[in-house]
C-alpha cells in the first residue's frame, strides 16, 4: 500500500551566493522523509517560474519569508493525504494552487523545493535511491564543466557566460573529471603567468580576467593543449553565450569590447568561432526574443555542434515541441526550476527527446548541497549533465555523488554526443599566450 504525505515544512536556508532560499522536507505516513533546496539563477529566462522574494531592505530585498510561509500555508494542508508516489498528482496540486505563468503567487523557489522534496520522499519509502526510481541507466550523462566564469556569474567582465568544457575520450565519469581537473589547473597556471589571479566566479570557473570572449576561448584551448590532451580529439569546449543578456531587437551589444553587431554579423562571429576552435556546443546563442536568430544559428551550426536552448526555451514542453518545429535548436537545456515542478521538467525533457533532440540536465549559479540535478541526470538518460566548475562544495556535491552512482552501477560507459568533436580544422589548434 502506497504511503501518503503526513507533514510538509519548510524552512529557510542559505545558497552558495550567500542568499536565501527555500527548503522543503516532506515525511509520510510511515515516518520516511526527504527534503530538497531550491536552486536560484542569475540570467533567467522571462517566461521561467520565478523566485518569490519579500522585496524591501532586509537581505537586500531577497529575503524568502513569504515563499516559506506559502509552503506551511497553503501548499501543506493540500498535499498531506496523497500518495506520495504520485509525482503527477501532486504536481497537479501545485498547478492548481498558483496557475500564473511563472508561479508569481506561491513562488517557484517554493514550488520546486517541494516537488523535489517529494520526489526524494517517495524513492526512500521504497528504498531506493532517487535515480534508480526514475530509471534504469544503460549510460552516464556527459560532464559539462565550467571552467572559466562569465556574463551575469562575473559581474559581467565579459558578455559569454561561461566557457566550458566536454571531455570526448574519457570513458567513464572518473576519468572525466581527470581530464576536466588537469584543464582547470592548466588554466590557471596560464592566468597566473598573465597577471594577477582575481579568484573566481559564481560557479568556481576562474574569473575572467581577459580583454575579449575570443581572448578567453583562446585561453581555454590553450590550456587544454597544454595538458597533452588534444582539443576537438579528447576535451572540447561549450559556449553558454546567453545572448539575451545583451541582445535588443535582433542587435547584439557587447557592452565590455564596445561593439554591436546585427544579427548576421553576430551570428557570423559564432559561426567563426566554431569553425576556428574546437567548440561542440553553443548554448543561446541568439536572444530569447529573437527566434530568428536561433533558427538561422541552427540552420549553420546545427550539422557540427549542440546548438542548445535555455533562455528560449526555458524547460516547457510546448516550447521544446514549437521549436522543433520551427527549427530552432537541437539539444534543451533542462532545469527543474525553470518549470517549477518534477513532472513539468520531464515533460520538457521528454518533448526534447521525441523531437530527436539531446538533453542536458543543469544545475543554476545559485545553488546548494542539494544533489537533485545528478540523480535527475542519471535516472532519466540525460546525454550531459552541467553543474558548474569543479571547486566550491555546491558544486563538487553534485559531481562526487555522480561518481558515487556510477559506483553502484558498476561504471557505465559515458552517453555519446549526438554531433562531430569539433570541425576538423580545429583540431590540434594552439593558441598563443
Amino acid at each position: 500500500m502506497s504511503q501518503t504525505i503526513a507533514e510538509v515544512r519548510s524552512r529557510r536556508v542559505w545558497d552558495s551566493r550567500g542568499r536565501p532560499t527555500v527548503e522543503v522536507e516532506v515525511t509520510t505516513d510511515a515516518l520516511i522523509s526527504g527534503r530538497a533546496i531550491a536552486p536560484a539563477g542569475a540570467s533567467r529566462g522571462s517566461a521561467e517560474a520565478t523566485d518569490l522574494r519579500d522585496g524591501g531592505t532586509s537581505l537586500g530585498g531577497l529575503d524568502v519569508i513569504r515563499a516559506v510561509a506559502n509552503v506551511q500555508e497553503r501548499i501543506a494542508p493540500a498535499l498531506i493525504g496523497l500518495a506520495v508516489d504520485d509525482q503527477a498528482a501532486v504536481d497537479a496540486v501545485l498547478d492548481s494552487l498558483d496557475p500564473t505563468p511563472t508561479r508569481s503567487d506561491l513562488g517557484g523557489n517554493a514550488t520546486v523545493a517541494t516537488s523535489l522534496a517529494v520526489l526524494h520522499t517517495a524513492a526512500r519509502a521504497v528504498g531506493v535511491p532517487t535515480w534508480r526510481y526514475l530509471g534504469t541507466p544503460i549510460s552516464m550523462p556527459r560532464p559539462e564543466v565550467q571552467v572559466i566564469g562569465g556574463g551575469a556569474h562575473a559581474a559581467m567582465r565579459v558578455d559569454i557566460q561561461d566557457f566550458m568544457v566536454v571531455p570526448l575520450s574519457a570513458a567513464t565519469v572518473a576519468d572525466a573529471f581527470v581530464q576536466v581537473a588537469e584543464v582547470y589547473l592548466s588554466v590557471g597556471e596560464l592566468f597566473r603567468q598573465r597577471g594577477p589571479v582575481l579568484g573566481v566566479a559564481d560557479e568556481g570557473g576562474h574569473w575572467p580576467a581577459v580583454a575579449s570572449t575570443e581572448e578567453a576561448i583562446e585561453l581555454l584551448t590553450a590550456g587544454i593543449a597544454r595538458t597533452g590532451l588534444v582539443p576537438g580529439v579528447d576535451v572540447s569546449i561549450s559556449l553558454d553565450i546567453a545572448a539575451s543578456e545583451f541582445e535588443n531587437e535582433g542587435r547584439y551589444r557587447l557592452a565590455t569590447e564596445g561593439r554591436t553587431y546585427d544579427r548576421d554579423e553576430w551570428l557570423s562571429v559564432v559561426e567563426r568561432w566554431v569553425d576556428a576552435y574546437p567548440i561542440v556546443a553553443v548554448e543561446d546563442p541568439a536572444g530569447e526574443f529573437d527566434p530568428t536568430g536561433m533558427v538561422q544559428a541552427t540552420k549553420s551550426l546545427g550539422d557540427r555542434a549542440l546548438v542548445v536552448g535555455d533562455d528560449y526555451l526555458v524547460t516547457n514542453a510546448e516550447r521544446v515541441t514549437a521549436a522543433a518545429r520551427d527549427g530552432a535548436c537541437n539539444t534543451a537545456l533542462i532545469k527543474v526550476n525553470q518549470a517549477g515542478t518534477v513532472t513539468g521538467t520531464k515533460a520538457a525533457f521528454d518533448a526534447a527527446r521525441l523531437a530527436g533532440w539531446s538533453t542536458i540536465v543543469s544545475a543554476r549559479s545559485g545553488e546548494s548541497e542539494d544533489v537533485s540535478v545528478a540523480h535527475l541526470a542519471v535516472g532519466w538518460g540525460a546525454d550531459i549533465v552541467k553543474v558548474g566548475s569543479i571547486t566550491r562544495g555546491e558544486r563538487t556535491a553534485k559531481w562526487n555523488e555522480l561518481i558515487r552512482i556510477d559506483e553502484e552501477l558498476g561504471g557505465l560507459p559515458l552517453a555519446p554526443l549526438a554531433v562531430s568533436a569539433a570541425a576538423s580544422s580545429a583540431q590540434g589548434h594552439r593558441a598563443p599566450c
